[in-house]
């Protein structure tokens, strides 16, 4: 037989070989336990590099850091770097690792990171003591962290930390299914509305932030594009205090500030903790046909310009939220149920009249299903700008753009599905070659239509992009082998997972056997 050759083998990713590592020592603990512990060892690793290289200079002392103490607080404060006291060092708990007590050496380094920065309060996890965290596993997981970015890769360390962080805050949630929806929007659709919106400079505003993800996305948008971080700033608010934490760890980690990150758990509704806010992009992923929303003690709410929402669905409580916080050129991308484009219960119908009159809707996108992880309730993009008029693009005040990708994307697993990067850059780059004065746009059956407000109008102010599209031209060349091979594929995909699945079910049945 014939050798392998070494140099045709692809070796994995950094973020996917240490996914696998730390997942085979999570034994018997849920992921969303679990994530906490992982994520926190991260978010220690990454302060205690910022730190430490702070830390070398100052005592050093060159240049500007002539004469300065390497233990005075106030130093790192200027440089907006956190201070690690001794105990809570990366170098002190590896040393410590082995130790059956490193769990309580480790929550104690937790403890004392937040009394040394107000700031972090209430944020780091404190669960590493715990009864069915082993600590040989443990120890295990602070060698793992403690070997990312090492060698050459060192001096980029924060950006490889943040990568892996944003990668395992997906995979946590892809573990956690439903549960893990909850607080991850998945990256593709982030990264759809980011690309779509283009948020170079200003205000960006998410009052449902979850753990974060849109302003990591809006950052890296900036940076890509060779723009200053420093032109954006954000402004969010989450009422899941756990996720709220998870945000806090996420952007602190990235370097980003998220002082403006606010919490409360009454939520934007009943508390909006940036009442005075006015945004140049608001980019959301609000609950889904939330139903438990106050709506029945708000109904003389100064947010609701277009109409009362129905007290048993938050979906035109959230749009209106949102045009309440754009300021006079603002522009918001954001998730919503795709039931929403054509409801007419409880008055959504003339809200959504009143919206598409004012000339507020700009784009509305189809997405394919079983892209999110809590839900199977099909989704839609909506985008709205408060002046389509302003010179920045080109004048759409009497049109409404419409895309179906509901045939877009690919499957990862039976259940879920992701959009991949030519995805992304084909529906944000036909929306842009739509809005952009020098633009190179056509309709496409099928796929996009520019829509007059007449023909919306007729339509009785439904917004289901399928209804304006129409069907492509090579429907009538429909090939049937290649559909059939396609769906022969992914369901040869579905059994491999069931199969998976049911011997995982059969291994676990053994062991509660083993155990009686």
């Amino acid at each position: 037989m014939a050798k392998a050759d070494k140099n045709n083998i692809k070796e994995e990713p950094i973020e996917k070989q240490l996914w696998k590592a730390a997942d085979k020592l999570r034994k018997n603990i849920d992921a969303a336990e679990y994530k906490h512990i992982v994520l926190g060892l991260m978010f220690l690793r990454y302060i205690s590099d910022a730190f430490e290289d702070l830390y070398n200079k100052l005592k050093n002392g060159d240049g500007e850091y002539a004469g300065a103490d390497p233990e005075d607080k106030d130093e790192y404060k200027a440089e907006n770097v956190f201070f690690v006291p001794e105990k809570a060092r990366w170098a002190y708990l590896l040393a410590k690792a082995k130790l059956p007590e490193i769990g309580k050496v480790v929550d104690e380094a937790m403890d004392a990171i937040e009394k040394d920065n107000p700031s972090l309060k209430d944020v780091l996890p404190k669960v590493f003591a715990r009864s069915n965290l082993d600590p040989t596993n443990l120890g295990g997981l602070i060698d793992l962290v403690g070997n990312i970015a090492m060698g050459a890769a060192k001096a980029r360390s924060a950006d490889i930390l943040g990568h892996v962080f944003e990668y395992f805050l997906g995979e946590f949630a892809l573990a956690e299914g439903k549960k893990g929806g909850q607080f991850y929007t998945p990256r593709s659709v982030v990264e759809l509305l980011v690309k779509m919106l283009e948020p170079y400079k200003g205000r960006v505003f998410d009052p449902c932030c979850g753990s974060g993800g849109m302003f990591v996305q809006s950052e890296k948008f900036v940076a890509d594009h060779q723009g200053k971080v420093s032109d954006i700033s954000i402004y969010g608010q989450e009422s899941n205090h756990t996720t709220w934490r998870l945000a806090r760890m996420n952007l602190a980690i990235r370097g980003i500030d998220s002082s403006q990150v606010k919490w409360n758990n009454e939520g934007s509704f009943l508390n909006d903790s940036h009442k005075d806010l006015k945004a140049d992009y608001v980019i959301a992923n609000p609950p889904f046909n939330d139903s438990d929303w106050s709506g029945e003690i708000l109904k003389k709410d100064g947010r609701w310009k277009y109409g009362i929402p129905p007290s048993g669905n938050a979906n035109y409580a959230w749009i209106q939220h949102f045009l309440y916080h754009l300021s006079p050129s603002g522009q918001a991308g954001f998730v919503l149920a795709k039931g929403s484009l054509t409801s007419k219960t409880s008055g959504e119908g003339d809200i959504r009249k009143a919206l598409i009159e004012d000339r507020m809707v700009d784009c509305i996108v189809n997405l394919p299903a079983k892209l999110f992880l809590n839900t199977q309730i099909p989704a839609s993009l909506w985008f709205l700008s408060r002046n389509r008029a302003n010179g920045k693009f080109r004048n759409r005040t009497n049109e409404i753009f419409f895309i179906d990708a509901r045939n877009m994307g690919y499957l990862i697993n039976r259940r879920t599905r992701e959009l991949s990067a030519e995805d992304i850059n084909t529906i944000s780059g036909t929306y842009h070659n739509w809005r952009n004065p020098d633009g190179n746009y056509e309709d496409v059956k099928g796929f996009c239509n520019s829509a007059s407000i007449e023909r919306v109008k007729e339509l009785d102010y439904v917004l289901t992009p399928g209804r304006y599209v129409g069907l492509p031209d090579d429907e009538d060349d429909f090939d049937f082998n290649e559909r059939f091979s396609k769906l022969k594929s992914e369901f040869e995909e579905q059994l491999k997972e069931e199969e998976r699945l049911n011997a995982l079910i059969k291994d676990n049945l053994k062991k509660i056997e083993i155990k009686v």
